[in-house]
């Protein structure tokens, strides 16, 4: 059985690497950071920008999206506070592979490449916990493989919803969750990897069927253990 995973995400699809080292030295690594702030519906970092250091989400949240050639604008994760975002780029150097937009006031810490190089010399340690989170982010991309492969499309959709309830989430009053954000019908078709019109078609039954409902501009999860079922069965 494929179980819901966070898509809470430092790097777009894919496991932040950072998040998995010992908190001491992650605090370590991040004491003479400088601080950072984003306002609602401010870019962060754009795709192609210099991949010159990495933040730490403190506060707020963020989401990351990709656009297509013809200008159309998709989100590929969400990040909440504890996200490491653009970390990858201390490593290989390259740009920015997406774009980082505040959806809530958004206060950072930020620390340079040089600065977590300088951190690896006086803190030869890290080498191995970095092993140790590749390792991890391995395991988890075999995961995240495996719910792309076995999961048929209503399991795929019913885990995003799943994450986006745990990060987004607030109690509806009834019994429900809504997710505290607008989430587009392609948006979660992008996170979830299957079609659009399949996506469409999928939460057109589950409103059918009150799994889920539109309330104003936001979905409301109004059975969770009826959702992971669908997941699960799938």
């Amino acid at each position: 059985m494929i179980t819901a995973r966070p898509i809470i995400d430092a790097s777009p699809g894919s496991p932040s690497l950072l998040a998995g080292l010992p908190t001491t030295l992650l605090s370590r690594l991040f004491a003479g950071a400088s601080s950072h702030r984003v306002m609602v519906d401010k870019p962060l970092f754009h795709v192609g920008d210099p991949g010159d250091g990495c933040y730490r989400l403190d506060k707020g949240l963020l989401r990351v999206v990709v656009e297509s050639r013809d200008g159309e604008e998709l989100v590929i994760a969400f990040l909440g506070p504890g996200a490491m975002v653009g970390e990858l780029a201390m490593i290989d150097g390259l740009p920015r592979s997406a774009t980082a937009v505040a959806v809530k006031a958004c206060e950072l810490s930020f620390i340079t490449s040089q600065a977590f190089n300088e951190s690896l010399r006086a803190q030869p340690e890290l080498y191995r916990c970095l092993v140790e989170a590749l390792a991890a982010r391995l395991r988890e991309t075999t995961d995240a493989l495996a719910a792309a492969s076995f999961l048929n499309s209503q399991g795929r959709l019913a885990r995003v919803l799943l994450d986006l309830a745990a990060l987004l989430g607030e109690d509806s009053g009834n019994g429900g969750i809504v997710l505290a954000h607008e989430i587009r019908q392609r948006d979660l078709a992008a996170m979830a990897g299957i079609a659009r019109e399949n996506a469409s078609r999928i939460m057109g039954e589950w409103k059918r069927r009150a799994l889920v409902t539109r309330l104003s501009d936001r979905y409301c999860i109004n059975n969770v253990a009826e959702l992971k079922r669908e997941m699960e069965s799938s």
